[in-house]
């Protein structure tokens, strides 16, 4: 019998039992643990490349680990970095990081029930909110996945994000030009790879993708970095024109072959 006080959430999500706040790998549905996996390894390539960068520019190797540990975005990290070598001040690295961070917002919002219930769970959670486990829980149907593709992708991404800072860090100038090595490259490519089946899938992810891109390109040489990316959220009112039309199989309007 179905208890009168069991709800179910604006997913259609219903109470899953007395486990349901425990994470373990297996609610993962299959290949997205290797999936997360892959973004952890571009992630550390990438942190490296900030730590190395960060020292060469004459910053001491405390500065990348502790704004990795508390600040912990990578786009923000690398202006303000570039801001401070540069000769800036620090009011004006923490406002670009702001400005760049401010996408994180709506992702709050829409993770919000994934976090958990209580409010430690919701304040740690909210540091490890970033775009790839944004990306990887939206992906998800059922509350225990979405709850384990956010809780396993963000620690894992934390930890190897400031393990390789560290790392980058301690090496400095060891790794010479670091831009020789196209580890900026690194990170798009893996993003890009996530996102393909969607787009192949899903016609309105298309419009909104391309249209998106096409706003970033364009603003690009007239704006500031990260102001073209927030502009491209406008790709998404591409999305609303028409009915989403997802692809089907070939074999799925052929018929099946006896």
């Amino acid at each position: 019998m179905r208890s009168p006080h069991r709800t179910d959430g604006p997913t259609g999500r219903t109470g899953e039992g007395p486990d349901s706040g425990l994470v373990r790998l297996a609610h993962l549905p299959p290949g997205v643990l290797r999936d997360i996996a892959l973004v952890w390894l571009a992630d550390a390539v990438v942190g490296i490349s900030f730590g190395a960068i960060a020292v060469a520019g004459g910053l001491p190797v405390w500065v990348p680990v502790l704004m990795s540990l508390l600040v912990y975005a990578g786009s923000a990290q690398f202006s303000a970095v570039g801001i401070l070598t540069a000769g800036g001040g620090p009011v004006a690295a923490a406002a670009t990081g702001l400005l760049l961070n401010s996408r994180t917002a709506a992702f709050s919002l829409a993770l919000a029930d994934d976090l958990g219930r209580s409010w430690t769970a919701r304040l740690i959670g909210a540091h490890l909110i970033t775009d790839e486990t944004a990306a990887f829980v939206l992906a998800q149907r059922g509350a225990k996945q979405r709850r384990a593709a956010f809780w396993i992708s963000g620690v894992g991404l934390f930890a190897a994000w400031n393990l390789s800072v560290l790392a980058g860090a301690l090496a400095g100038t060891a790794l010479g030009d670091t831009n020789r090595f196209g580890l900026d490259a690194a990170f798009p490519a893996v993003l890009l790879a996530l996102v393909l089946p969607a787009l192949r899938a899903d016609s309105a992810a298309r419009r909104a993708s391309a249209a998106g891109a096409v706003i970033a390109v364009v603003a690009a040489p007239l704006l500031p970095a990260g102001v073209p990316v927030l502009l491209a959220l406008l790709g998404l009112l591409a999305a609303r024109r028409g009915p989403r039309r997802p692809r089907l199989p070939r074999n799925a309007t052929s018929g099946s072959a006896s």
